[in-house]
């Protein structure tokens, strides 16, 4: 055990102090502070006076932009403050896509009819709003062939410009090529 430690926990049966997001009331130490909010006159008033008016109204006064000069501050119930807020941000996360990167291998040996089935899997893939990074491996002493591999990845990428547009063009990591590519328009 450690010395000056409790054996079953350390807070005797008291909530944890959980961090504020926000400087609220007595911890706004600022002289002056502008006020927004409703039925409140939008203003620069002194933090004092500030408090003085949230305490008459039976709320909260919440620093909301702690770096503006003089900070700006909101007089409204805290909780309901990080409640909308919360509702807010879950709002912007459910309208925001997520762009994912589908992955093509190919090798530098691969048939001319198995390239047309990977384009159609890419193409789909392009059409859901996905990008796509087709990927070439060389293996053993296939490196030899780099121009090959490149040829083939060109090609891949000309039977999908309907519908794609190349980000980043064939670049050699080791024993890889890879090359990225973007959908043209919207998801269909």
């Amino acid at each position: 055990m450690i010395p000056n430690q409790r054996p079953y926990g350390g807070n005797r049966g008291r909530a944890p102090r959980r961090e504020l997001e926000h400087r609220i009331n007595e911890l706004i130490r600022v002289p002056e502070v502008r006020i927004v909010g409703e039925n409140i006159e939008p203003g620069v008033y002194a933090t004092r006076e500030a408090l003085e008016r949230a305490q008459e109204l039976g709320m909260d006064l919440v620093e909301i932009s702690p770096n503006a000069v003089p900070p700006v501050c909101r007089i409204t119930d805290y909780n309901k403050f990080l409640y909308e807020k919360k509702k807010k941000e879950k709002e912007i996360k459910a309208h925001s896509k997520k762009v994912e990167i589908k992955e093509i291998r190919f090798t530098a040996n691969t048939d001319e009819h198995d390239v047309e089935f990977k384009a159609k899997h890419a193409e789909n893939f392009l059409q859901d709003g996905n990008k796509v990074k087709a990927t070439l491996m060389f293996r053993g002493r296939a490196i030899v062939f780099k121009e090959r591999g490149e040829l083939l990845l060109l090609q891949f990428a000309k039977r999908l410009e309907e519908v794609a547009s190349v980000e980043q063009l064939p670049t050699l990591e080791g024993k890889r090529m890879m090359m990225t590519l973007t959908p043209k328009g919207k998801k269909k």
